[in-house]
């Protein structure tokens, strides 16, 4: 283009703003204008026509809509050449423009949301950062729902930034009030444009839970969530546990395996941080892990299983198996339990057997019996004769 020639369109002009400040600022300066030209024909009719203020502002109004109802007209030929002037050629032509920019305006917006690149103006918002290489539409409908089952959760926000999804999210995540936006979580400029810095929780998925290599990535976006003193409201998905110490040295809030199949251990680690690691040993056996020992149990309360198996170390109690063959998970503390089997969280590098948790109840059950027997009330003695 040469340098004096005036550019085809005002958009080549502004080039440094995106197209939605382009419209946005186009649509405000001739709204500007159509507004100063009600003004001044209402001030031309007020002043040459006999008519009041809110009356000539009526008729205004009336003529730039095209209504006419006919109950005013300008009869004076000040008033009619302002009107064909003014209105006829001006302002319903600016009207026209401003409805046809608002319509852009629309269509463009659409097209952004689609393809992941409007800025949605959020805060308090959930941000879930890479989307996994497998079943991501069906973990991301899973998380949505169990974040939302949680006491002050229902109706938060959740944005996905990734780079999947470049012809829009999938209906079923749509229809839930997901949103995304098309970029990376190593990028800050991408950072900012979700409010990184507005979230309630920041969660960063490996890209692929299999592959040792993603935590490279991982560890690459929550270095730049460090630097952006978010770390602390980070939980980070690590695939190889000697990486943990990486992520917790930078200040990362919470760090978990990637568990597809339960997303609940990711909604735990955000909104009850610690949990998710009592959730993870029970899916290894490296630590701590739930142990099924087969006996009947037929006179002991809750409370009492639960206080043996802790004070001869054998674990604590999480559930029992009744006769019917049903898991009863937390029952209450004074109900009798009658049942054939107990669930119980062991150590695994000492899993007790059967018989010292047999053990363990027999004693518990003669401890009661003498404690009972101290706390009777004397017998009444014999009335004399």
């Amino acid at each position: 283009m040469l340098p004096n020639r005036r550019p085809l369109n005002p958009e080549h002009e502004l080039t440094h703003l995106p197209m939605s400040g382009i419209i946005r600022n186009r649509l405000k300066r001739l709204f500007m204008l159509l507004l100063a030209l009600i003004l001044v024909h209402t001030l031309i009719l007020w002043a040459a026509e006999p008519f009041s203020l809110p009356e000539s502002f009526w008729l205004a109004m009336t003529t730039l809509t095209t209504v006419g109802f006919g109950d005013l007209a300008p009869q004076t030929f000040i008033g009619r050449v302002s009107t064909i002037l003014l209105m006829y050629l001006t302002a319903i032509t600016l009207l026209t423009l401003i409805i046809s920019d608002y319509i852009e305006y629309r269509f463009y917006r659409r097209e952004r949301i689609l393809t992941g690149r409007w800025r949605y103006d959020m805060k308090n918002h959930v941000l879930i950062i890479n989307t996994p290489r497998r079943g991501g539409e069906q973990y991301f409908m899973r998380i949505a729902t169990q974040l939302r089952s949680v006491p002050g959760y229902e109706s938060i926000p959740i944005m996905l930034l990734t780079q999947e999804y470049p012809s829009g999210l999938p209906p079923e995540l749509r229809d839930i009030g997901l949103v995304h936006y098309h970029g990376t979580g190593a990028s800050e400029s991408d950072l900012k444009a979700v409010h990184a810095g507005l979230a309630r929780h920041i969660l960063v998925l490996a890209l692929d839970e299999t592959d040792p290599g993603s935590d490279s990535y991982t560890f690459d976006i929550a270095h730049r969530l460090s630097e952006l003193n978010l770390a602390g409201k980070t939980t980070v998905e690590c695939v190889r546990d000697d990486n943990r110490q990486r992520f917790r040295s930078i200040g990362i809030r919470s760090t978990i395996r990637p568990v597809r199949t339960y997303p609940e251990i990711m909604v735990r680690a955000v909104v009850s941080p610690g949990t998710e690691k009592v959730l993870e040993d029970m899916f290894n056996y490296e630590q701590d892990h739930p142990h099924r020992y087969n006996l009947t149990l037929d006179d002991l309360i809750w409370s009492d299983i639960v206080s043996a198996l802790i004070r001869h170390g054998i674990g604590t109690a999480l559930a029992y198996i009744d006769d019917n063959d049903n898991v009863v998970c937390h029952p209450e503390p004074n109900e009798e339990v009658e049942g054939k089997g107990l669930i119980v969280l062991v150590k695994s590098s000492e899993t007790p057997d059967v018989s010292v948790v047999e053990e363990a109840l027999e004693r518990y059950r003669q401890f009661l019996e003498k404690w009972h027997a101290m706390h009777e009330p004397p017998a009444n003695p014999a009335a004399p004769r």
